[in-house]
């Protein structure tokens, strides 16, 4: 095969990629933006609802939307009154994260969007294919940061 055809590939799945990324970004924030919602916003709500109380690094530690700390937007989401900052009772040391009441009604907004989103990768992939993008992207990101994350929030052995 000629090399040039296979950069060209190559360089195709780079941009298919980045295609792929803003479709679904922007999928995100359509469904969002009624709820006054960012999508690193919406993945704030989501990991709290799954896992809260949570200190600000551990939230780090999940967020794939959020590079670095999260603590500008979780600031802003306090302002908002979706995340309450809340002293440890053991380690008054250590700030823990929960989500408010109306951050928690989000949460259902939120997940509802998803199931739009992901019905609409479903009828566009079908169930094989879908599994099959899911399966090579995370060979792609394995080993790196985000693929941490990903693996952290979906772990392949659940």
């Amino acid at each position: 095969m000629n090399p040039n055809r296979t950069q060209r590939k190559s360089t195709e799945l780079r941009y298919l990629v980045l295609a792929a990324q803003r479709e679904g970004n922007r999928w995100l924030t359509q469904g969002l933006r009624e709820h006054d919602l960012t999508p690193s916003q919406a993945e704030v709500l989501t990991v709290l609802a799954d896992d809260e109380p949570l200190t600000l690094a551990d939230l780090g530690r999940y967020l794939v939307c959020e590079t670095g700390s999260p603590s500008r937007l979780v600031d802003t989401m306090v302002r908002k009154g979706l995340v309450t900052r809340e002293p440890d009772p053991v380690d008054r040391r250590v700030v823990l994260l929960r989500l408010t009441p109306r951050g928690r009604e989000l949460v259902d907004e939120v997940a509802a969007n998803d199931e739009r989103i992901d019905a609409r990768l479903e009828e566009a992939l079908g169930a094989e294919a879908l599994t099959a993008a899911s399966h090579a992207l995370r060979r792609l990101i394995a080993g790196t940061l985000s693929g941490q994350k990903v693996e952290r929030r979906f772990p392949t052995d659940a």
